[in-house]
């Protein structure tokens, strides 16, 4: 498909899918029973134990919108457990926009680790910690996703954003349809400490729970998309949507004060050169 033609025609639809009931719209997809939807569709659960972990993915796909979901993570001794949150496209070459939130010790915070992939490659990493416990209750993860930028938020905090910037050379996700995953898995090989805490199996079943899965978004269905440009201009605000100045200020005090990883500083890693985003003003 000429993805420049689809941009331009995207750019000028509106919503129309808004994700309430897990039953509707997710599918378990692996985990042996050990993902469940209760509550009749309120409430999604994964688990982990020794054997498997667990997870589950959107039954639409999308090309571009606002997804939200609330999560609570696995609470406790975390250690070497990884729940992740993302969107990602079919093939070899695919497109992917990462939410993983990485266990740790009991009292240690939680890292959030994100991530963008163009056409199969990545190596865009961003690490946070949350300025709350997010064990307790429910929050609000987001990935705002249009034809200008990518927008990953916190209880509607932006933490972190990811322009097109193809004009200057960067690849840009914009024209392979994803859905929504999620999984509840054991990576106590690398994720706590590079390894060096192991899942305490003592602790399991590990238990990640979900609830309030909305997608306003385009729906992508036998290679076209289910959005009309007849409808209401206010209902596609994601579809431009950019961040205001106070929006902007936030992103600042989230990265100033939470944010432990950025690729963009990391010169070891790049001895030639940082790439190209990191640089474009």
């Amino acid at each position: 498909m000429r993805s420049s033609l689809l941009v331009s025609v995207v750019i000028s639809l509106v919503i129309v899918a808004s994700a309430a009931n897990f039953n509707q719209d997710i599918d378990v997809t692996w985990g042996d029973g050990r993902g469940k939807i209760l509550e009749n569709g309120n409430l999604l659960t994964l688990t982990l134990d020794k054997f498997s972990g667990s997870g589950f993915q959107s039954k639409n796909q999308y090309l571009f919108g606002k997804i939200d979901m609330n999560i609570k993570l696995v609470p406790g001794n975390s250690a070497g457990t990884v729940t992740t949150y993302y969107l990602r496209s079919e093939g070899s070459t695919w497109d992917e926009i990462d939410f993983e939130f990485l266990g740790n010790l009991s009292g240690d915070p939680y890292i959030v680790h994100t991530n963008v992939y163009t056409q199969g490659k990545g190596d865009k990493e961003q690490q946070f910690y949350l300025w709350f416990d997010p064990t307790k209750d429910f929050h609000t993860y987001s990935l705002l996703w249009n034809p200008q930028r990518i927008i990953f938020s916190v209880d509607g905090t932006p933490i972190r954003e990811f322009k097109n910037l193809e004009s200057k050379g960067v690849a840009f996700p914009k024209s392979q349809p994803m859905r929504v995953y999620s999984s509840l898995w054991n990576a106590d090989d690398w994720a706590t400490r590079g390894g060096l805490v192991k899942t305490d199996w003592s602790q399991a079943p590990f238990t990640a729970s979900y609830r309030t899965f909305k997608a306003d978004a385009c729906v992508w269905s036998s290679g076209k998309s289910s959005c009309s440009s007849t409808s209401s201009p206010s209902q596609n605000s994601w579809l431009s949507q950019e961040l205001d100045i106070a929006s902007q200020q936030r992103l600042k005090w989230v990265q100033k004060n939470y944010m432990i990883y950025n690729y963009c500083t990391d010169t070891k890693r790049f001895p030639m050169g940082l790439p190209k985003e990191c640089t474009a003003s």
